[in-house]
């Protein structure tokens, strides 16, 4: 297939992507064909030509039987936005969600601007929580732990590309110890049930991190119970603790913070209108 500017191969990309994807098949064909020509939305509507570029028509195949098959565009192309900044992704860590990005500016709307700040991300997956905090509030002191030594090596990835200072440490929060005592932890533990599983789309249960996704039935708060006492014991008077959460467990993980020794405990809805974060401070 050759295509004689930008906005065939644009034109292209949608006309195959529309009838599995239909309303998303606009934006993604706009991701693939940025990606694939370096152009951006008005440089591709406007047919400016297109670069010279050997095996052009394979990768252009190659993405979209590979988005067709149902592989997150984000995988494809190695990366995904988080609050104005580009990470990499890759299958050992989860795609940032736009709802974790409400979670982060909780978190700079009530603390920020309180000085030199210890803050702690439990889980951090790509880095994008912690890294985002630390280049929005660089006066703060960042540490970031992962079980997973691959999830890591992205998050290490990610903290050089945005040249952020962050302490990453491979570290089971069940059986991680330290002397450290931390303002502000936070944490997007895994939460989604197993009982869920056939409500999720096939693209996230094909492709993303189990580990990092699921817990068991019977115990859907082990995360959640686990970080609020590690965050009592290594937090001061007036620390901060903040937590994503599954809609369905937000007023149990609520409960769970005020049994666990915070007060001012709030739950506060996402965009969607859902129970996606809870908060508290150490008393």
């Amino acid at each position: 297939m050759k295509w004689s500017n930008s906005r065939q191969l644009y034109d292209y990309l949608h006309s195959r992507l529309l009838p599995t994807y239909k309303h998303e098949a606009a934006t993604l064909a706009q991701w693939l064909a940025e990606a694939l020509t370096g152009l951006p939305l008005t440089g591709l509507l406007t047919g400016k030509p297109l670069p010279r570029q050997e095996g052009l028509a394979a990768r252009v195949e190659d993405y979209l039987q590979r988005l067709l098959a149902g592989e997150p565009i984000q995988y494809i192309l190695g990366r995904a936005p988080f609050y104005g900044y580009t990470f990499a992704v890759n299958k050992h860590v989860l795609i940032p969600r736009p709802e974790t990005e409400e979670l982060v500016e909780w978190i700079l709307e009530n603390s920020c601007k309180k000085g030199q700040l210890k803050i702690l991300d439990i889980g951090t997956g790509s880095g994008c929580i912690a890294i985002t905090l630390a280049l929005v509030c660089p006066q703060a002191a960042v540490t970031a732990i992962d079980i997973s030594s691959q999830a890591l090596d992205v998050a290490r990835q990610n903290a050089r590309q945005h040249r952020a200072e962050i302490t990453f440490l491979e570290a089971d929060i069940f059986s991680w110890t330290t002397e450290d005592n931390y303002d502000i932890i936070v944490s997007n533990p895994p939460y989604v049930m197993e009982a869920e599983k056939a409500q999720m789309a096939a693209n996230v249960l094909e492709h993303e991190p189990h580990r990092a996704l699921f817990v068991p039935d019977d115990d859907p708060l082990r995360f959640y119970r686990q970080i609020t006492s590690f965050a009592y014991c290594h937090q001061q008077l007036g620390g901060e603790l903040y937590f994503e959460v599954n809609e369905r467990q937000a007023a149990a993980v609520e409960l769970l913070l005020k049994e666990g020794g915070y007060k001012q405990v709030a739950i506060r809805q996402d965009l969607a209108g859902k129970d996606r974060f809870v908060a508290g401070i150490r008393s």
